[in-house]
């Protein structure tokens, strides 16, 4: 469905349940949170599902909104999720309900009944904003998590994924909610333990491919040594790509003994989305991932081989 379908779809509908992806983001939570307003302002019921992931960095925005154990959902709308299997645990009884689907994923599976799913979009947020925008005034309450939401996704408007669109999305919110507290908490502060677990992981951070390709890693022993929450650890995945000289980071990051999460950034000359579904993961061309089983030396090697797949001369 295009935006004005979505809203139309969306108007008749009430009790509604969001669902939100596996260690959400700014953009899943934001969207989700936005919409939910937007849908209440509407004289609907509506509630986000508690994701047991969300970190501190984005709880905030998602509080108001967390539904409670006793309501039953007559409707289920996933929001930035690409596919059932990057849904949290709690959320997976709700797998084969969900009816609509809001993402921007080019790699999107088309598991709910209808979707609304644009893959030029920079973020969810931005499909959310026309949807909103074509249901209810966009209200500072619904503006900060749509903010939130795009400015994450786009890294604060730098990423290659930003367009004209996403500025003048942007400017309307900016119309609505003074950013600065915003802009300071999600990109110009950094934990004393962030920072020293960048530098652990430059130090150690390995060269391939005539020192284009960067592999740096976030073992379980790292976190446990740095004492490191889930907050320190977002974002870290953006770090690889940010060595001079290189068009592919990967961070290899082990989430418990034997899985191993793997994150791609890259340019021109590497597909990540086709990296990442050779492992059975997904995403966009410049940032995609995937969950493998096995040693961080064996996630190495099966990165190592797709990049060599996909990459350009």
């Amino acid at each position: 469905m295009n935006i004005l379908e979505t809203a139309g779809y969306l108007r008749n509908l009430n009790n509604v349940l969001l669902l939100t992806h596996v260690r959400p983001d700014g953009d899943t939570i934001g969207s989700a949170a936005a919409l939910c307003q937007a849908l209440r302002d509407l004289g609907k019921t509506a509630h986000l599902l508690y994701n047991p992931e969300i970190t501190a960095t984005y709880a905030p925005y998602a509080a108001p909104y967390w539904g409670s154990d006793g309501f039953t959902p007559e409707h289920v709308i996933s929001v930035d999720v690409a596919a059932p299997s990057l849904l949290p645990e709690n959320a997976k009884r709700y797998a084969d309900s969900i009816e609509l689907a809001i993402d921007h994923h080019p790699s999107y599976s088309s598991f709910a009944r209808h979707a609304c799913v644009d893959a030029t979009a920079a973020a969810a947020g931005e499909i959310v904003y026309g949807v909103i925008h074509a249901l209810t005034p966009v209200t500072p309450a619904i503006a900060l998590p749509l903010y939130v939401a795009i400015s994450t996704d786009t890294g604060c408007f730098v990423y290659s994924n930003t367009t004209a669109r996403t500025h003048r999305i942007a400017a309307a919110l900016l119309e609505q909610v003074d950013v600065f507290a915003v802009n300071k908490a999600l990109f110009r502060t950094k934990s004393k333990t962030r920072l020293a677990m960048e530098s652990r992981m430059v130090a150690d951070m390995e060269l391939y491919d005539q020192d284009r390709v960067v592999i740096m890693q976030i073992p379980l022993s790292l976190r446990q040594e740095m004492h490191a929450t889930e907050a320190d650890i977002e974002e870290l995945s953006s770090l690889a790509a940010l060595v001079e000289g290189t068009d592919c980071g990967v961070t290899l990051r082990e989430l418990k003994p034997g899985s191993i999460k793997i994150s791609v950034r890259s340019g021109p000359r590497v597909d990540a989305c086709a990296v990442c579904a050779k492992l059975g993961g997904g995403g966009h061309r410049a940032a995609a991932g995937a969950l493998v089983e096995g040693t961080m030396a064996d996630a190495k090697a099966a990165v190592l081989q797709a990049v060599a797949e996909v990459a350009e001369a």
